[in-house]
């Protein structure tokens, strides 16, 4: 049941800069936290309409984030483009990147139905759908395209879990050495996994899944498409286990999506992402354990995370 005293949790500021933004007659009579962001502060917010009816949004705050201004802006200007897209994305209500009104940088969206699913059950028939949305986000071409991607991981900041394959992880690490292999641009969600996507799950089929949005869209790129696919093949290894990682790349081009023809270029890529999640293994798996997936440690997300690279570099011998 939602805490009606959460209301109290939502900064004044913050409260007053939601108010103006409701319909005329609208007021917040609930505030719920939502759980599974690692950067911001997530509220669902229901919203008593004036026929006596109630509609929720979705408040979204970042407190202690340097990167803050940059990452509301993208995500309003993602969520501005969307629309009529078929990209099933939350409606921008209103922004406020450099907390010009709030007491925090903010941003106010729509809500949408359905829910993240992060088990096991029912995988085999999400995978595809997962392959076939990002095909879809990846044909986008916006009349103004979003800032090149970066990628912070450097062969130096890799860390390497303790008891991991020692050969496989230096061969990795070598081929992040090279320079990025030459690309076509496009547009990328830069942050695309189960945890950023919603279904709509009948049960007790869960084969009938749909899925019903996609969210956190604030590091919108421009880049490979190789990037985001590997992103979701990392997060689906250290989920579901290493094989669900391989298979991510296969769904996504028996989709329709094109990647780098070579399969070197393919694996720079694949590995640039996996060796980039050693850096946050703990910030990654906590979200999950929130979410019920307890067994998912830090140390059985690192055993994963070797595994899945060593996979990937036995791939290439």
């Amino acid at each position: 049941m939602t805490n009606h005293d959460e209301v109290a949790t939502v900064r004044p500021l913050t409260l007053a800069w939601v108010s103006r933004h409701l319909e005329v007659g609208e007021r917040i009579v609930s505030a719920e936290a939502l759980h599974g962001g690692i950067t911001a502060e997530m509220r669902r917010l229901t919203i008593g309409t004036r026929d006596g009816g109630t509609r929720d949004l979705v408040l979204r705050t970042f407190v202690t984030v340097e990167h803050a201004e940059d990452w509301l802006n993208r995500e309003a200007g993602a969520l501005t483009l969307l629309p009529g897209t078929g990209v099933p994305a939350p409606g921008l209500v209103a922004v406020d990147p450099t907390a010009a009104h709030c007491e925090y940088p903010s941003l106010l969206m729509t809500h949408l139905a359905g829910r993240t699913v992060l088990d096991d059950e029912g995988l085999e028939a999400r995978v595809p759908l997962l392959a076939r949305q990002l095909v879809a986000i990846h044909a986008l071409r916006p009349a103004e395209r979003p800032r090149e991607y970066v990628a912070l991981t450097t062969a130096d900041t890799v860390v390497t879990p303790k008891g991991a394959d020692a050969v496989a992880w230096a061969a990795a690490i070598d081929v992040i050495r090279r320079p990025a292999p030459s690309y076509e641009g496009r547009f990328l969600h830069r942050d695309f996994q189960p945890g950023n996507v919603l279904f709509d799950v009948p049960h007790p089929q869960p084969e009938g899944a749909r899925i019903t949005g996609v969210v956190d869209w604030a590091a919108t790129s421009w880049g490979p498409a190789d990037l985001d696919v590997a992103h979701c093949s990392t997060n689906l290894a250290l989920l579901h286990g290493p094989a669900w990682g391989l298979r991510f790349a296969e769904a996504y081009q028996e989709a329709g999506g094109l990647l780098a023809a070579a399969a070197s270029e393919r694996l720079y890529w694949q590995v640039r992402d996996g060796l980039a999640c050693s850096e946050e293994v703990q910030s990654v798996a906590r979200p999950w354990r929130e979410a019920g997936r307890t067994e998912l440690t830090t140390r059985a997300v690192e055993e994963r995370l070797d595994a899945y690279v060593t996979a990937l570099m036995d791939a290439l011998s």
